[in-house]
């Protein structure tokens, strides 16, 4: 699943990247400050590119909320969702059968710009936290589900099926998230998509030998640790972890 996610690239580079404009250019200075380390149960604030109008970079709160509820529910409705995992991620699979998300997935999909993402690998029964980026650091596209509460975005990250490379790193659950390349991330966000083109999205791969990955520091599952620095993306070898695994 994912559950932790790095934001570091400035919303000017996003915007060029995605060719996006901020909706408010007065959350850009917001936005800008990196975050190393979003913690999905903390359910913070995130740049999405909703379907809707897919010409922005929009704020969303992670952790989807059903369309019915209320602005003053959303907070209450995290804690009770807390047991099902927060909102924070979507079986692709129950895409067209969940009562939120087959609400979601013909008309309001969206993009997640993340410039990584945090998986556990467990060894021996213990937990060693991994690091997936872009090898070149290009913002990764992230493909999500979204809610409009009045004025408030909810959304939730798409996982699958793990591949090859995550099927060993996160071992436990075997599962990653969606990420698109830039023909299907523009595809995702169109409104003429059908049943059957969703789907095939659903299915994509992305290719592994664009990413990166390597172990990071225990403290980013600490809770007693303020784990939102930049040292937390900065590789740590663990000697008892394989050498095959680490490269």
């Amino acid at each position: 699943m994912c559950f932790h996610t790095s934001t570091t690239n400035k919303v000017k580079k996003l915007e060029k990247h995605f060719k996006v404009g901020v909706v408010d250019p007065s959350m850009e200075s917001y936005f800008d400050k990196p975050t190393y380390h979003h913690n999905g149960f903390s359910h913070p604030n995130m740049l999405v590119i909703p379907q809707e109008r897919s010409d922005v970079l929009a704020p969303g709160i992670w952790g989807i909320v059903p369309s019915y509820k209320t602005k003053d529910d959303i907070k209450d409705y995290h804690k009770e969702a807390v047991r099902y995992g927060g909102g924070l991620n979507a079986r692709s699979e129950k895409a067209f059968n969940h009562f939120i998300y087959k609400n979601a997935i013909m008309e309001k999909r969206c993009i997640i710009p993340v410039s990584g993402f945090f998986e556990p690998h467990d060894y021996k029964g213990k937990k060693y936290p991994f690091y997936f980026k872009n090898k070149e650091d290009y913002p990764l596209a992230l493909a999500g589900l979204y809610t409009v509460i009045d004025t408030y975005i909810t959304f939730t990250i798409l996982t699958k099926e793990a591949s090859p490379l995550f099927a060993k790193i996160h071992n436990k659950k075997n599962r990653q998230p969606l990420i698109l390349d830039e023909e299907l991330t523009h595809n995702w966000l169109s409104v003429d998509l059908n049943e059957s083109e969703i789907e095939d999205i659903l299915q994509f791969s992305y290719p592994e030998e664009q990413l990166s990955a390597f172990p990071v520091s225990k403290d980013l599952f600490s809770p007693k640790v303020d784990s939102n620095k930049k040292e937390i993306i900065e590789e740590v070898k663990y000697s008892e972890l394989s050498e095959s695994l680490m490269n």
